[in-house]
């Protein structure tokens, strides 16, 4: 493939104009972009009663690749029955993730039993009625409820109640294995575990540092914003063990300036080892301890901010006593920086007035994750970067309302205010007893301590580490539910026991009425929904998801408790809910009237008063992680993907055109004995990985591998972060020799003809 040097650009609006030739035309997706609802993809935001690709600014249009993507998988025909009868679960579970993704929209219910080899459709009457058995007959402590991120807040709300009047609280979001580290983080030691900035405040500051993340594949809008700092003269320093040709240039398409002649995002890229940014951290806090010593800078004001340390936050003075103990020598071994390019950064830092830290997962997927976002945290703190407006913290979260879910109360443990409320409220006593995290619940299942596992959207088995574990764990549970708009690895290699159910849910633009969702800034938008995409019936077709839940409730918990669960078939009546049982959350409940999207009070940190007991932020020491010997694996995503879903296998910025290779530097695999575009074995404590190609990437860190995410994932082991519990998806050690077996049988999925109506149009008409 022809190398590419820029982000965005022409080529993803020439990716856009296919795209909708797919579909049926240019207006078809152009008219679903547009409507009134929020983008399915990351947790930017945008869309929402401003009409899509508008942001809360009021900008337009705000678009991006993954918005397209998204819309047009939703967009997909129905998947034929005949493709269920032709491919069995042996083979299902060979498909690669894009090939599950590009089957086609799921449009009626599935049941996999005990002994069968091959998926059934059913109506929603059996289907409903298995699964009520099911939970009639299981002790509500051995079942588990699993969320993602791209539900709505009603549905959240909803299943999370259903679950805990239900009787248990083992309860969990996705952000378990993504960002739990941050939430944990930051409440440590500023009192809450949102992001402490608003949009507006990005588009004012003159400095960002981004800190293991890849936004130009994963969050592309938020280019725009990088570029608009670059303009105003601001400085952008991305921390990465990676050159990422995206956060190198950008094209963006919006810009017409931008997608002509590209944009410089990156003033400065810094590549540390593969965990070192803790000890990077450490070493920009002691260089600016150190200039302020010397009183050096060129801002007005001092580098270190002592009187707002003394007034605001407790335990400076022995971080200050731990900063001097540190030698130089340690911390250049342990973050892999020199000290004249950490120099560098501080002083860039020290020059700012107004700075924003935001990161992503290469932060939070180490077992010292949630160390490092502390960290990072007080790194702002030192220069009083928190509390001002232009200034402050934002971790850059995935799913578009991951955020809203933790927000509604989708947690093991509720926050205290939520549980005396809805206690209050529903004059009911919730239990109590504490909630497993997601690897607790699986670990729990493996044991055979769990019944039945319920999974609103996502894919469980393809995010969780250690595919081996993962799939033994889920086929310990007696059933499993999986509620989903299109096939993925899950409902091949997720399964249950005795009965697996795939129920098929609406997407966000097609629900029959109103939805909300949270943005990563913490502000709330309404969705009005819209016509389904496929026919529905009695016996088949796609649902709401409140409507399913609803129907849980009825027939479970009855309609004269204390929920009337025929009424909570409409959103309105839980956002009416939410309104009095979610503190911030009062205004939703008059969105159906006002229409008033709006910004959760409180979130945004403009003045020094943080919400802990005393007002006050708390600064924690930590000891430099040694610096492990041998390869370490990173896992990443790829330009074509979001999250768990694959949209295409080739990965346009890293000029790679398949998904199962390796990407190592050249003279690691020259030390290594191997050789590029070769075959290689990848192993790990947790598994293995065959046949993996070798391809050459100069721009990673020697000693540093990567691998695509979720395909690599039988290569992570269970290690977590004692304070987060999130898995170690990073700094996985490795050993990879060279191996030349014999090819793939002929049921592997690059061998595999696709059966279904999301395929390539010259094979749709095979069944």
């Amino acid at each position: 493939m022809a190398k590419v040097r820029t982000g965005g650009g022409w080529r993803a609006i020439r990716y856009t104009l296919k795209k909708a030739y797919e579909v049926g035309g240019f207006w078809s997706l152009w008219k679903a972009m547009r409507s009134k609802n929020t983008c399915k993809t990351c947790a930017l935001g945008m869309g929402g009663q401003a009409g899509g690709m508008v942001n809360e600014s009021g900008h337009f249009p705000e678009v991006c690749k993954k918005s397209f993507q998204a819309m047009v998988g939703d967009m997909q025909g129905g998947i034929p029955d005949d493709f269920f009868r032709t491919y069995s679960i042996a083979q299902l579970s060979k498909f690669t993730p894009y090939q599950m993704e590009h089957a086609g929209r799921l449009v009626k219910p599935l049941l996999l039993g005990k002994g069968s080899q091959h998926y059934q459709p059913i109506t929603w009457s059996e289907a409903m009625e298995r699964i009520v058995t099911k939970l009639r007959n299981t002790q509500p402590q051995k079942s588990f409820w699993y969320f993602s991120g791209r539900s709505s807040n009603e549905a959240g709300f909803l299943l999370q109640l259903f679950a805990r009047l239900y009787g248990t609280n083992h309860v969990n979001n996705c952000s378990y294995y993504c960002h739990q580290a941050s939430g944990v983080g930051l409440t440590s030691v500023i009192g809450t575990g949102a992001g402490t900035i608003k949009l507006d405040d990005l588009e004012k500051s003159d400095f960002v540092m981004l800190i293991g993340g890849n936004p130009a594949s994963n969050h592309p809008r938020m280019m725009r914003s990088l570029m608009m700092v670059r303009r105003r003269g601001g400085k952008v320093v991305v921390v990465n063990p990676m050159v990422e040709t995206g956060l190198v240039n950008f094209s963006v398409p919006s810009d017409p300036m931008s997608l002509l002649f590209g944009t410089n995002i990156a003033s400065t890229y810094v590549q540390p080892c593969l965990g070192g940014d803790l000890a990077l951290m450490y070493g920009i806090m002691k260089r600016l301890k150190e200039m302020h010593a010397l009183g050096r800078g060129e801002a007005p004001e001092p580098i270190i901010d002592e009187v707002f340390l003394a007034d605001h936050t407790q335990g400076w003075d022995a971080l200050a006593e731990h900063l001097d103990s540190l030698s130089w020598e340690e911390i250049v071994k342990k973050s892999g920086v020199e000290k004249e390019e950490i120099n560098d950064v501080a002083v860039q830092y020290a020059s700012s007035q107004r700075a924003v830290f935001s990161w992503t997962m290469g932060v939070t997927h180490h077992l010292h994750g949630s160390a490092t976002v502390q960290a990072i945290a007080q790194l702002a703190l030192m220069r009083r970067m928190i509390g001002r407006p232009g200034a402050g913290l934002q971790p850059i979260r995935g799913h578009s309302n991951i955020q809203g879910m933790g927000t509604v109360g989708v947690t093991p443990k509720l926050k205290e205010k939520i549980f005396e409320r809805l206690e209050s409220e529903l004059g009911v006593k919730l239990p109590s007893f504490r909630g497993f995290d997601t690897l607790e619940c699986l670990e729990a299942a493996e044991r055979g301590d769990m019944q039945f596992a319920f999974c609103l959207g996502g894919n469980l088995y393809g995010a969780s580490p250690d595919a081996n574990f993962s799939r033994r764990a889920i086929g310990s549970t007696e059933m499993a539910v999986y509620m989903n708009t299109s096939l993925n690895t899950g409902h091949a290699c997720g399964l249950a026991r005795e009965e697996t159910i795939v129920l098929p849910v609406l997407a966000r633009d097609e629900e029959p009425e109103p939805s909300t969702q949270e943005s990563m800034f913490s502000y709330v938008r309404l969705s009005d929904g819209g016509k389904p995409r496929h026919e529905q019936n009695a016996d088949y077709g796609p649902r709401s998801e409140v409507e399913i839940i609803s129907e849980l409730g009825c027939r479970i918990l009855g309609i004269s408790g204390p929920i009337n669960w025929l009424e909570m078939a409409h959103t309105s009546t839980i956002r009416k809910a939410i309104g009095r049982m979610i503190p911030g959350l009062e205004q939703i409940s008059t969105m159906d009237q006002t229409k008033e999207e709006f910004s959760i009070p409180g979130r945004t940190l403009d003045t020094p008063i943080f919400p802990t007991a005393d007002g006050k932020a708390t600064i924690h020491v930590h000891d430099l992680p040694d610096v492990p010997e041998g390869l370490q694996l990173m896992t990443i995503r790829s330009e074509g993907q979001f999250n768990t879903v694959v949209y295409e296998e080739e990965d346009l910025y890293r000029n790679q055109s398949r998904r199962d290779i390796v990407l190592m530097n050249p003279d690691d695999i020259r030390s290594h004995g191997l050789t590029e575009g070769g075959r290689c074995r990848v192993r790990s404590a947790s598994g293995e990985m065959r046949r993996v190609t070798i391809s050459a990437y100069p721009k990673i860190r020697q000693g540093c591998v990567a691998m695509y995410y979720p395909e690599s994932n039988v290569l992570v082991p269970k290690g977590v972060d004692p304070l987060s519990r999130t898995p170690s998806y990073k700094r996985v050690a490795v050993t990879i020799v060279s191996d030349e077996s014999r090819p793939p049988s002929e049921d592997s999925p690059e061998n595999i003809s696709m059966v279904g109506a999301g395929t390539p149009r010259e094979k749709m008409n095979q069944c």
